[in-house]
């Protein structure tokens, strides 16, 4: 059988009375991107630091690549790439003199730090702009000349820490066909996101974590179908109207639903015989709502199904509850 990439056993880690993690446990299979999803806060990059041997765990132990991340921490720097949540790039060298002294940092063959390093400029589109101060970046050419720094040294698994936070939709869309690229070359990713979409389009499995707690393990695909195949949403245009319209729906219906201010979410598998049902009840009822959706069910339905709540909220959003409650 093959060897775990990263292997998690009843991790847990305190901050004096803070519970920062708690008993967490998963595996990362070889050649697989692993998406770590939960909202700012829920312990995402408390695991990221002790995989990559910045923390100690106070309980359970983690393996990275055969290696214990506490007694054997020297080898598993040895083996990873680490990109965190912000870039560790010097903002005063040049692109390539970054590159170029991380290579030697690394312990690189003097005579595979300058190929290595236009390679990564190459690669990450950076050649253009190789010369100039890193001040006089972009935010996503220094992510990507990030990312870059971290396979200076051709690490067989990378770890990235909020990828695309703060990056403009191309940016963030240049960055995810980097990363598939990465992986078709046989490089094992694991990144934390607060982005659904960026777990749904880039990882084969997640772990959703939140008040670091593990919530779930699965594919994308996987927790998706637990909520069923569609999403009906119902805007009833106030709270008060929403409250009353869940109270009718499930006591009548036997229909769970989830609210978001005036909204309600019904996620089910036969959605236009279940919303033939809805509208019909809700308009003997004198609570038609002024809109209706219906869509393909999303990570982000799956997270408030699980947790209660969004992984970010939006403007002005209250906590989403269940239907019924204020």
């Amino acid at each position: 059988m093959e060897r775990a990439a990263v292997s998690v056993d009843d991790l847990s880690k305190h901050f004096g009375s803070l519970v920062a993690l708690d008993r967490l446990t998963f595996e990362v299979r070889p050649g697989e991107v692993f998406g770590l999803l939960g909202p700012n806060g829920a312990g995402k990059t408390t695991v990221m630091r002790i995989l990559t041997t910045i923390l100690h765990p106070s309980a359970g132990r983690a393996e990275v690549l055969g290696h214990d991340v506490v007694r054997e921490a020297g080898e598993v720097r040895r083996l990873i790439g680490l990109a965190g949540q912000y870039a560790a790039v010097d903002p005063n060298l040049t692109g390539r003199e970054n590159l170029r002294l991380i290579g030697r940092l690394s312990r690189l063959a003097r005579s595979r730090i300058r190929p290595r390093a236009s390679a990564l400029l190459h690669r990450f589109d950076l050649t253009a702009a190789a010369d100039r101060p890193v001040r006089t970046y972009s935010g996503g050419m220094r992510r990507r000349l990030d990312v870059a720094a971290a396979l200076v040294a051709e690490p067989p698994l990378l770890f990235l820490d909020e990828p695309t936070s703060g990056l403009d939709p191309q940016s963030r869309n240049a960055l995810w066909e980097l990363i598939r690229e990465l992986v078709s070359d046989g490089t094992t990713v694991l990144l934390t996101t607060q982005y659904l979409e960026e777990a749904d389009r880039l990882a084969e499995r997640v772990v959703v974590v939140d008040q670091g707690r593990l919530i779930a393990d699965d594919t994308p695909a996987a927790l998706k179908a637990r909520l069923g195949n569609t999403v009906i949403e119902l805007d009833m245009g106030e709270r008060g109207r929403a409250v009353r319209a869940a109270a009718t729906i499930e006591g009548r219906l036997g229909e769970t639903t989830e609210m978001d201010g005036s909204r309600l979410r019904l996620p089910c598998r036969n959605a236009f015989a279940v919303l033939r049902g809805i509208l019909n009840l809700l308009e003997a009822d004198g609570h038609v709502p002024r809109n209706v959706t219906v869509r393909e069910s999303s990570l982000d339905d799956v997270f408030l199904a699980l947790t209660g709540h969004r992984t970010r909220a939006g403007p002005g959003a209250g906590p989403a509850t269940r239907g019924g409650t204020e």
